[in-house]
Order: C-alpha cells, then sequence, then structure tokens
C-alpha cells in the first residue's frame, strides 16, 4: 500500500440510535411517496437530506451547492421485427421476446440493422493485465459480437483461474461486455443467455428487457455505443451456430482458452426496432467537512436516495414503495456518520458524504458523478457504501462482497480485530454482486471502495436467526411497499454497521496511505494511471 503505515485505531462516538430513526421514519413515510427520482416528491427528498446534512455539520460540497445536477433519459424499445440470420444452411427467423431480447443505449428514434455479419467473440474480453484479447486480429467495424456471458473459468469451484474462477469479475458482467464491443467499433452485441453462468433464468430478461431503461445523458446522446444491444436464448445460438456450419459447444469450449481467435460465423443478421426516448433531471446531494492537514485528499461515503416511488398496490390497496431498508437506512447512516466526525473533529483528509440519485435504474447517479467528479478521482483515496442496513440486532461476523480485491483489506482485518468480528465468505460469488451497487461506479474508474455489511450470525440467535430475517426481508419486503419503517424495529445492529463504517472511513481519513488493487485486479491498471496523472 502506498504512503504510510495505516492509522491508529480510532476513538468512536456513540452511534445515535434515536436519530437514525428519526431519518428512516421521515424519508419511508408516505409523504415523501417512495423517493422517485424526477417526480414531485424528489424536492422534499433533497429538502430533508439537505436539512439532516446541514445538522450533521456539513457544507455544500459542490463548489457552494448542495446539489449535482444529473441529467437522465429513459429509452424504451418498441415494434421489433424479427431477428432474421441469412447466408447459412437454412434462413433462420427469431421472435423479439421469445427468442432475443434488444435494445439501443442511443437516442435515436429507430434502430435498423441490416446483414450485419456475426462474429463469435468467445467471452468478449479485452484485459490486457492478463494478456486475454477476444478480440485480437479482428475488424469489429459494422458486425455484430456474439459474446458468452460470465467469465471464461466461471465452472471452476474455486478462485484459482484467471478470472477468479467461480468469482464473478466485471468481466463476466453484461455491461461490461457491450460497453467493450463499442470500444471495438462492433455495430451490435448479442450476448448468449444460460441460466447458471447469468445467475438468473430468461424470464428476468424478459420482464426488465421489454420495459423502459434509463440511463445518465451523454453529451453525443450515446452515438459513441454499439447501434443495438441484446441477449439470445440459448437454442438460439445453437440454431445459429448449425446454420453457419459451426458446432456450439466445441466453440464455447475453445473460448475458454487463452488464445482463443473470434470466429466469423458467415451469416448476417437483420432486425429492426422503434424507441422512445424521454429526457429528464434528477440530483445527486453532496455535502464535505474539510480536512485538516490535506484538504484536498478526500474519503469517499455514498448511499443511494431514490426508491420505486408508486409501484403496483399489494392486497391492502398500499402503492407506494417506501424504501425503509432500502435505502432510507444508508441515508440515515451517511447522515450519523457526518455528525459522529463531527463529534470527532475534522480528520487530515477531506470526508465527502454522497448521496446518489437513480440507483434503482441502474447506478445512474453514481456513474454521473464518477463521469463527472466534483473532487479528482485521483485525489480520491477510497471510500464506503451503504445500502440497506437492516433492523435486526448486532452479528459476530462480516460478509465482505468482493471478496478480497485490494489494500483496504488491509485496513478491514485491523477494523475486524478491533471489534471482535469474524470474516465470513460472500454467498453465490458467481452472481457478481461487487458490481450492482453504487460503490462500483467508483470501483471500475480506480477508487477502491469497501462493499461491507453485517453478516448473518447474530449474537442472539445465531444464523438460523440471521438468515431467517434475511430471507423475510427479501421475501416479503424488497422492492415492495412492505419496506416501511417499525417503531419496533431493532437499532443496535445498524448502529454495529454504522461503527463498522465510520472505522473504516476514518481510517483512511486520518491515514496517509494510498490503497490500491491488487496486482492483476482487472481496476489496478485505471488505478495506477490515475494516480500517475494526480501528482
Amino acid at each position: 500500500m502506498a504512503g504510510s503505515a495505516l492509522a491508529a485505531a480510532p476513538k468512536v462516538p456513540a452511534v445515535d440510535q434515536q436519530a437514525m430513526r428519526d431519518t428512516i421514519k421521515t424519508l419511508a413515510s408516505d409523504a415523501f411517496e417512495g423517493r422517485g427520482p424526477s417526480t414531485p416528491a424528489e424536492q422534499k427528498t433533497l429538502d430533508e437530506i439537505v436539512k439532516r446534512f446541514k445538522a450533521a455539520g456539513l457544507q455544500p460540497g459542490n463548489n457552494g451547492s448542495w446539489l449535482q445536477d444529473v441529467p437522465m433519459v429513459a429509452i424504451t424499445a418498441r415494434n421489433p421485427t424479427p431477428l432474421t440470420v441469412t447466408g447459412g444452411a437454412q434462413p433462420l427467423s427469431f421472435t423479439g421476446g421469445n427468442d432475443f431480447v434488444i435494445e439501443s443505449y442511443r437516442v435515436v428514434p429507430h434502430t435498423e440493422i441490416k446483414d450485419s455479419e456475426l462474429v463469435f467473440v468467445g467471452y468478449g474480453i479485452n484485459a490486457p493485465e492478463l494478456g486475454w484479447n477476444d478480440y485480437a486480429g479482428i475488424n469489429m467495424k459494422g458486425k455484430i459480437a456474439v459474446i458468452l456471458v460470465n467469465d471464461p473459468d466461471y465452472m471452476m469451484e474455486g478462485e484459482d483461474g484467471p478470472f477468479r474462477g467461480r468469482r464473478m469479475t466485471w468481466y463476466g458482467r453484461w455491461p461490461y461486455k457491450y460497453e467493450e464491443a463499442a470500444r471495438q467499433g462492433a455495430k451490435g452485441a448479442l450476448i448468449v443467455h444460460d441460466t447458471f453462468p447469468a445467475a438468473y433464468g430468461w424470464n428476468v430478461l424478459q420482464s426488465n428487457w421489454l420495459q423502459r431503461q434509463n440511463f445518465v445523458q451523454s453529451a453525443n446522446d450515446g452515438m459513441d455505443q454499439t447501434e443495438a444491444n441484446g441477449w439470445m436464448q440459448k437454442g438460439m445460438a445453437e440454431a445459429i451456430f448449425k446454420a453457419a456450419g459451426k458446432d456450439f459447444a466445441a466453440m464455447v469450449a475453445a473460448a475458454g482458452q487463452k488464445g482463443f481467435k473470434a470466429v466469423p460465423l458467415g451469416v448476417k443478421a437483420n432486425v429492426s426496432f422503434d424507441n422512445e426516448f424521454e429526457k429528464s433531471l434528477s440530483h445527486n446531494v453532496i455535502g464535505i467537512q474539510k480536512g485538516t492537514r490535506r484538504p484536498d485528499e478526500v474519503v469517499l461515503y455514498s448511499g443511494h436516495w431514490d426508491h420505486l416511488g408508486h409501484c403496483t398496490p399489494d392486497a391492502k390497496g398500499d402503492g407506494i414503495c417506501n424504501g425503509a431498508v432500502d435505502n432510507a437506512t444508508g441515508i440515515a447512516a451517511l447522515a450519523e456518520l457526518a455528525a459522529m466526525n463531527r463529534r470527532a473533529g475534522p480528520a487530515a483528509r477531506s470526508q465527502v458524504f454522497l448521496a446518489v440519485t437513480l440507483e434503482e435504474s441502474g447506478l445512474l447517479g453514481s456513474e454521473w458523478y464518477a463521469q463527472h467528479p466534483v473532487y479528482p478521482l485521483a485525489k480520491t483515496v477510497g471510500g464506503v457504501n451503504m445500502d440497506a442496513l437492516y433492523p435486526t440486532g448486532p452479528s459476530r461476523d462480516l460478509a465482505v462482497t468482493g471478496g478480497d480485491k485490494s489494500d483496504l483489506t488491509a485496513i478491514l482485518r485491523g477494523v475486524e480485530k478491533d471489534m471482535n468480528l469474524v470474516e465470513t465468505p460472500e454467498d453465490h460469488p458467481e452472481r457478481g454482486h461487487y458490481y450492482r451497487s453504487d460503490h462500483f461506479s467508483m470501483a471500475k474508474r480506480g477508487v477502491p471502495m469497501f462493499a461491507v455489511g453485517r453478516g448473518t450470525d447474530l449474537i442472539n440467535g445465531g444464523k438460523a436467526a440471521g438468515e431467517a430475517a434475511s430471507e423475510d426481508y427479501t421475501r416479503n419486503r424488497y422492492h415492495q411497499p412492505s419496506d416501511e419503517y417499525s417503531d419496533s424495529w431493532d437499532m443496535s445492529g445498524i448502529a454495529q454497521e454504522v461503527e463498522l463504517y465510520y472505522r473504516l472511513g476514518r481510517n483512511l481519513a486520518d491515514g496517509s496511505a494510498w490503497p490500491n488493487w491488487h496486482a492483476g485486479d482487472e481496476f489496478r491498471a485505471v488505478r495506477d494511471k490515475s494516480l500517475a496523472e494526480g501528482k
């Protein structure tokens, strides 16, 4: 880890549980209508967060303003034609929704792909630090990339493979694959769906991809992206490969080996669809506590303020998804962490508190901040993200999302010891949860971010009680009107989690170390470049 030794364990101010209750109860009340971005409830939500930040002693964090504009665009694909494939042993035609789903990131009224050659690019990965490039030697201009989901070594049980085996990396996530196809100049990208490596069934894609999709606005309306991105059923891919005279299973096996070369399939695809789009504006809230000795160096705390707003009514007719746990708890934690740091006195480094919008729409608020940082990412030491703190008692363990990826692990291990916590393995590392919350927007641009929280081994009730509480929330409250605050909540576990976040962040803020990603990690190169440019 660059820099001097880690900071000494901080003296931890008491967590004000009542203050957190008040914040959660207010933000999750029906008066805030589920905190939908770009709705009349947004301004009320922003005002409340600013009030809490002021009370916690923060200063406006965006050049004298509390707010950062986040322009967004919603795009809905309509009226897709069948996707036809010609040039093979026989012509093929596939139906939208049943066989494939497709959309465009471009803000254009109509998309038409005509006679575009299909090229199998394996897992669609370009990872220079691993000496792996599925696009080596192929010109993708005007062509459609056919891509496998997940990483080449996802079938391994452990994490010893070049792409960490069973644990999914950023290269295995579908957004990366579309981004890389665009960087390679492809006209389109189609990912082959398979339930286990995707971590969800085709029904999820049918449900989500046939609805409107939200994106942050770009200066060129997304014209640097591919014209069309989509998924196709595995059976559709097998039929295309067979018509092209290729053995699908054999080519999948070849794609898992280093040195794989992209294979033009010798067939061409045609498809078209309309795009409805709507532009709007939401906002991030930014507060800062200036550092005393190195104020230009920043430690970042983040959590999303948005939820689903008005949603499908439940059996009682309640149609407001209040988002008490998800994520009024995270905003309450942000405000309380600011207050705790005020009580402790300023740290050596500045501490920035970022309440982001549009997490539920795909991490768009944090993505916009990462694209347009108020504080240079080269001067951002690291940070802590907070999302969905469960109202249960304290635990004996903590869970780390993403595993051991960076120098932050050294800080975490010290805090574990100080708090008498045991680290437990992440459940389902193959699902890539590290890449699905707001910390990731910073991580993929090089900033190491903690993604940790209480485990399920509760002091009162053990794992059985913790797992039952987690299952109850997931099944009966997550993204439902029943995610509501109750005065009966046990706040002691949330307080334990906030103490954890305080210790982690304060260690960074009082120290002088510059954590980096471990050698070979997918984000190491971008961090190295950022730090070099920031000197």
